[in-house]
Order: structure tokens, then C-alpha cells, then sequence
């Protein structure tokens, strides 16, 4: 073998032995690049539901993309694998591994779950991303869910909400009794408070429910969202502001064993997933509000109709007092709500030299 011959056989074992070497590696990325995960994901919202479902559409194909096909995940919309308001018990007992939806549907597995959707005269959009990335909101949700098997992170927001649909007109907090409005979580309780009766179901149902006169009224999301349901067929009048909700999180949660059963760089792909979603949901809302106002009032007739000021207060009474008995209700709500308005009041102070103080020189 000549010198030149053998200094190329050399180099390609050196080559060969390296790759072999790294190949077999334990826990090197080419051991965990071979598995992959299929799992099913349903949701509260009807199948690919503008936004909402669309949220949990576009997360799970996100997934997919980064993982490099190792995770993916089939999206089932409410009442195709289970009743839309199941979702939770679905999840929680590892028929499936992941859910999408919003916690105050969950009211019922523990008060506490409402705080981590949205809270009357609460906290907006904003506020309510810094209490649960920066603040410790997500920790507490996150030991809140653990008994029932559940990693939850928030996916979505609708940002301030409209005060809803309704075929009467509001001009006292007395024109709410007897009401019956589709409302969920905490602001149906104050709903309560003043004489009406809150009902709660899934989006799919609310426009054969308000047209059937199954329900006199309706709260949702906004223009946009409110437009594409259609509500304006079906009810007179259309208030704001949304008091009710002011910054509502959707969520996205998952089985723990399936959580535990994930390499992490996967873990951190779904983590990272729903925060993409989280602002791309937000932003669609922000952009496309008004527009679809204008196409409601112009196109439609739509009457938009501002709740009196005497509404607004009286309502605000009736939070504090749904508030104190929410919260106070076990331990663990006490907890959630003390440290929510801590950090609610803390926001607040710099809201107002900052987010405040701008709004009104520029409105």
C-alpha cells in the first residue's frame, strides 16, 4: 500500500469510528430522533372554530413542525370524540393527553379554576400574561390542576370582551331579572346577584339557544368572533363594555403521565407552542375588532349600546362580594385569590402612570 493510500485509509477510519462512536452514544439526540408520539387533543370549541379552534389547529401543526414529525397530534372538536364540556374529564383520566379550552368551564372540579380565565372587573390580557409567565400565576395553576392529573399553560386570550347580545335593553341593573343569559364562570354569579339566571354551553349551541329564545341573552367574545357566530341575526342590541371579562385566557392542558412520558426537548416544543398561540390568538382579535364592528353597525344595523354607568357600578358592588365568597370557599381558592389581587393591585399602580395615563392622552 503506498503512503498516499494508506494516509486515505487512515482518515476514512478515523471518520468511521467517530460516527460509529457518536451513534451509540447513550443519550445522544439520534437515540430520541427515532420515537415518535401520536396523540389526540380535544377541544370545547366545535371542529376547527374560527380562532378559538383554529388555536388549537395551528398549535398542534407547530408542534409537528418543530419536533420534525416526532409529535403529532390530532385535533377533535367538541362533540367528535367527546361532549365539548368533557373535555377536562377526558384529559384527566388519560383517555386522551391533551385538552384545549378555558378553565372557568371547570368550576365544578374547584372554584379556584376561574381566576385562571378571567375575573370580573379583573385583570386585562396584559396584566394577566405577566401574573402567569412573570408573577407566580402559573405555578399556582399549575399545583391547582396536579390532582386531577393535569399540566395546564395558557394558549390563547380574547382581550377585553363586548358585554354581550341581548333582545332587551339594558338600562338599569333591574332590566336583569329575570334574565336568562348565556354566561359563564364568575360573571354569571353576579348575573345572580342581580335577579338573572346565567346558563351555561358550549359555543356551538348559543345561536339555536338565543334564536329559539332558549336564552334572552348572550355574552361570547367580540366583532370579530361575534360576527362570524352570526349573532346579529338573532338579538337586537349589542353592549359594552365586557366587565364580565376583561382579559380571558384559553387554555391548553395536558395528561401528566403523557407530559412525563415526553423527551424535554418535546415538553419545551408544546410549552413553547402555546405561547405562539397565546399571541396569535390575542392579535387576531386586536386586529380585526373594529373592522367587524364597523360591518356590524354599517352593514347590519346593529345597535351598540353602552351600559349605564349605574349598571356598571352596581355590578362592580356584586364582584366584590362574588369575589370574597369565591375565594373564601377552601383553602386552596383563598390562596389563588389573595395572590391574585396582590399582584392585580401591584399592576394596577403602574397601569395607571403608564397604559392609563397614555390611553387619555390619546383618545
Amino acid at each position: 500500500m503506498s503512503k498516499q493510500n494508506r494516509r486515505d485509509f487512515l482518515k476514512k477510519a478515523t471518520v468511521t469510528t467517530a460516527a460509529v462512536a457518536a451513534a451509540t452514544t447513550v443519550g445522544a439526540p439520534a437515540v430520541h430522533a427515532k420515537k415518535t408520539y401520536t396523540w389526540r387533543m380535544v377541544t370545547t370549541w366545535p371542529p376547527h372554530f374560527p380562532v378559538l379552534g383554529e388555536g388549537a389547529d395551528k398549535m398542534a401543526e407547530w408542534i409537528e413542525k418543530m419536533s420534525g414529525g416526532r409529535l403529532k397530534i390530532q385535533v377533535y372538536g367538541g362533540g367528535e370524540l367527546v361532549p365539548p364540556l368533557q373535555t377536562f374529564d377526558a384529559v384527566s383520566q388519560g383517555m386522551v393527553e391533551m385538552g384545549h379550552g378555558a378553565s372557568y368551564y371547570w368550576a365544578g372540579k374547584s372554584p379556584a379554576t376561574q381566576f385562571f380565565a378571567a375575573v370580573p372587573f379583573g385583570m386585562n390580557a396584559q396584566q394577566m400574561n405577566a401574573w402567569l409567565y412573570s408573577g407566580g400565576g402559573l405555578e399556582l395553576w399549575e399545583e391547582l390542576y396536579a390532582p386531577f392529573n393535569l399540566k395546564p399553560m395558557p394558549a390563547g386570550n380574547t382581550g377585553v370582551q363586548m358585554g354581550g347580545w341581548f333582545n332587551r335593553e339594558i338600562n338599569s341593573v333591574k332590566d336583569f331579572k329575570g334574565l336568562k343569559m348565556r354566561i359563564p364562570g364568575l360573571g354569571g354569579k353576579l348575573l345572580a346577584k342581580a335577579g338573572g339566571t346565567a346558563v351555561l354551553s358550549a359555543g356551538g349551541e348559543i345561536y339555536t339557544n338565543l334564536e329559539r329564545g332558549v336564552i334572552d341573552a348572550t355574552e361570547w367574545v367580540g366583532p370579530y368572533h361575534d360576527y362570524l357566530m352570526g349573532f346579529y341575526k338573532v338579538a337586537k342590541y349589542y353592549y359594552y363594555p365586557g366587565w364580565h371579562e376583561p382579559g380571558t385566557v384559553l387554555e391548553t392542558f395536558v395528561n401528566k403521565k403523557a407530559w412525563d412520558s415526553l423527551p424535554k426537548d418535546l415538553q419545551e416544543i408544546i410549552t413553547t407552542a402555546a405561547a405562539r398561540s397565546n399571541i396569535w390568538m390575542l392579535s387576531e382579535f386586536e386586529a380585526k375588532n373594529n373592522t367587524y364592528l364597523q360591518k356590524l353597525i354599517n352593514e347590519h344595523g346593529v345597535k351598540l349600546k353602552k351600559f349605564p354607568d349605574e349598571v356598571v357600578t352596581t355590578m362592580r358592588g356584586y364582584a366584590r362580594e362574588v369575589l370574597e365568597e369565591v375565594g373564601n370557599k377552601d383553602k386552596q381558592s383563598k390562596k389563588i385569590y389573595e395572590h391574585y389581587l396582590k399582584f392585580q393591585k401591584n399592576v394596577r399602580a403602574w397601569a395607571k402612570i403608564s397604559e392609563i395615563a397614555y390611553a387619555k392622552i390619546t383618545s
